[in-house]
């Protein structure tokens, strides 16, 4: 393995496999030379391609010019590798595949998931983050146009009996009013946009659906349309709480984080709502802030899973299992052990949240040589654990 600039000739492990560390030591590129089919290739490759992410590569490129074929085995190396760089929040990219691996792919649908390239050039070339400085920059304009704007402009404009004296005041026209709601609408749907886009999980956590973060940025635009209806009217502020009291929510928000985001969005909707800009957008520029600090400290919390283990025959392998869960740091407790032609066994796990499902289940199928014959993961009920 070389290091530094791009040598010539590529250095080869014992196996026989040219691979190298790419320019700065950004990508690790991976070079079989052989069918990837199942019955070893296949499986080496994948076993190689986990084993460097465990070393701690988080960029990995397989160069597939010296691949002839691949079949689903070799497929499913090559997905088991994508879908691991993208819990570690790195990148795994496919450079030069034949026509018949392309076809493969094409047929499968894979070509869209797959980042793929022609040339080792192109695939180590380090691309710039354009949605990270698009939303650093967006964010970054909104608060300081909203402190800018809340500082500058007069008060808005109220409803009810106050409406003619602030007309006065500020030389506006009952028309201009509508549309001054409208403004505090966009900014609200704006904060929401920018808050959504900063929230969001981590690679290896579950990522948000489409409705929940459609329903973060609506929140913030309801809370600017309640305050601009109520603005001062004390019967009209009971009416919407009358209202909104027979509404349910029936989708289950897991995170207690996600439902704090929610009430902190509604409060900077309601202060967009007010006209009060420039504590809407300090307040959305320190939420941003706070979530980005947040996410950057370390918190270590087990996930508690049901594991149903059932062997391939009326004995049942309890040191492989045992040791395999020893060696990935979980912690186990067996929960049923029921016996007929197949022997089935149930435990609780407490998995680190660094372990991959995926990874723990193939280590316990062991290539189906573990005497196991399937593995089902589900999470834990909180009665069961």
């Amino acid at each position: 393995m070389n290091s530094g600039q791009v040598p010539t000739q590529a250095a080869s492990d014992p196996q026989g496999w040219p691979r190298r560390l790419a320019v700065g030591g950004h990508h690790f590129v991976l070079a079989p030379q052989e069918a990837l089919l199942e019955g070893g290739p296949a499986e080496e490759l994948e076993r190689r391609v986990q084993a460097l992410f465990k070393e701690g590569h988080r960029h990995l490129v397989v160069d597939l010019r010296g691949v002839e074929r691949l079949d689903s085995t070799g497929i499913r190396a090559l997905v088991r590798g994508h879908t691991t760089a993208h819990r570690l929040g790195g990148s795994f990219k496919l450079v030069g595949p034949n026509p018949h691996t392309r076809t493969l792919l094409q047929v499968t649908r894979l070509d869209t998931v797959f980042s793929i390239y022609d040339s080792l050039d192109a695939a180590e070339a380090r691309k710039w983050p354009w949605r990270t400085i698009a939303v650093i920059v967006g964010g970054t304009t909104l608060c300081l146009a909203l402190v800018w704007g809340g500082l500058t402009r007069p008060v808005p404009l109220p409803t009810g009996g106050q409406a003619d004296s602030a007309l006065q005041e500020t030389g506006a026209t009952h028309l201009s009013y509508p549309f001054l709601g409208l403004l505090k609408l966009v900014v609200a749907a704006l904060i929401g946009l920018l808050v959504t886009a900063v929230h969001r999980p981590a690679p290896h956590d579950k990522p948000f659906s489409r409705s929940m973060e459609q329903a973060q940025t609506l929140l913030c635009v309801s809370g600017a349309m309640m305050m601009i209806i109520i603005e001062g009217s004390l019967a009209r502020a009971f009416g919407i709480a009358g209202a909104a009291s027979i509404i349910r929510f029936r989708t289950p928000v897991d995170d207690p984080k996600d439902v704090t985001i929610l009430f902190l969005l509604m409060a900077l909707g309601m202060a967009s709502g007010l006209g009060a800009f420039a504590v809407a957008g300090l307040g959305t520029a320190f939420l941003c802030l706070f979530l980005i600090l947040l996410d950057r400290i370390p918190y270590q919390k087990p996930r508690s899973m049901m594991v149903d283990l059932v062997a391939d025959s009326r004995e049942f392998p309890l040191t492989h299992v045992q040791s395999v869960f020893a060696r990935h740091g979980v912690v186990f407790e067996p929960r049923e052990l029921s016996q007929g032609e197949k022997v089935k066994a149930t435990y609780h796990a407490a998995l680190p949240p660094e372990v991959s499902l995926e990874d723990l289940s193939a280590d316990l199928m062991a290539g189906g040589t573990a005497g196991l014959k399937s593995i089902a993961w589900e999470p834990a009920k909180k009665s069961a654990q």
